[in-house]
């Protein structure tokens, strides 16, 4: 078997912590410490956060997304798959060299998505753009964590909590929807989406889609 190989190591903004970028072959792997954050391998669960996602707000005219982490881009790309030419993507990425990886070596995956027209990418904080917009997007998509707590970093926290999800309802627009993945259920995170006012559908698919693998979690959340 081929070994790991470590082709790049970046800093988390503001927490001092580290990303690392490894290869194995044409396998790709981003690891937190020693917890893996993605594999190229495994993407049907990020595919389906951004198809479902976009069930809820089809039809819409200039419907505006947020995606919230570009990670190896599998959301993105099926994001734009079903979104028309009237749509526009904003994707917020906190670390700087994920998207150089994206351009670099896996560029392959990405498949030039980052230079679509109606992509837009932000370099910074997800919840920074969130709390600064007002009805701003059809649907916000978060895959910043391993679900909806800090794991990559503490203060991913507030984006989770009453108050982050108030923050989410408010920039949306109108019956918008709130797209979570996770690893695993979190009943207490399901209880405070609705205590927030959201209609929320939870939703099991499998991490390598129709090919099975483990069992993740998507929250899809509309402002009522």
């Amino acid at each position: 078997m081929l070994p790991w190989i470590q082709l790049d190591r970046a800093t988390i903004p503001g927490d001092g912590d580290e990303l690392r970028l490894k290869s194995r072959g044409s396998e790709f792997s981003i690891m937190l410490g020693s917890t893996e954050l993605m594999n190229s391998r495994l993407s049907g669960s990020e595919e389906a956060l951004a198809t479902l996602a976009y069930e809820r707000i089809a039809g819409r005219k200039n419907a505006c997304m947020l995606i919230g982490g570009l990670g190896m881009g599998f959301t993105l790309r099926a994001a734009l798959g079903v979104l028309p030419d009237d749509a526009r993507v904003v994707v917020a990425e906190l670390v700087p060299a994920v998207v150089e990886w994206a351009r670099g070596p896996m560029a392959e995956l990405h498949k030039g998505t980052l230079d679509d027209p109606r992509v837009e990418i932000h370099i910074g904080d997800v919840g920074g753009l969130i709390r600064s917009k007002s009805t701003a997007y059809d649907a916000i998509l978060l895959d910043v964590d391993n679900g909806p707590d800090g794991l990559t970093r503490p203060s991913n926290d507030s984006l989770y909590n009453h108050t982050g999800l108030r923050a989410a309802k408010a920039a949306l627009r109108a019956n918008g929807v709130l797209a979570v993945w996770s690893s695993a259920p979190d009943s207490a995170f399901t209880r405070r989406l609705r205590e927030v006012g959201f209609a929320t559908d939870e939703v099991n698919v499998r991490a390598n889609g129709k090919r099975g693998g483990a069992r993740h979690v998507l929250w899809m959340a509309t402002k009522r």
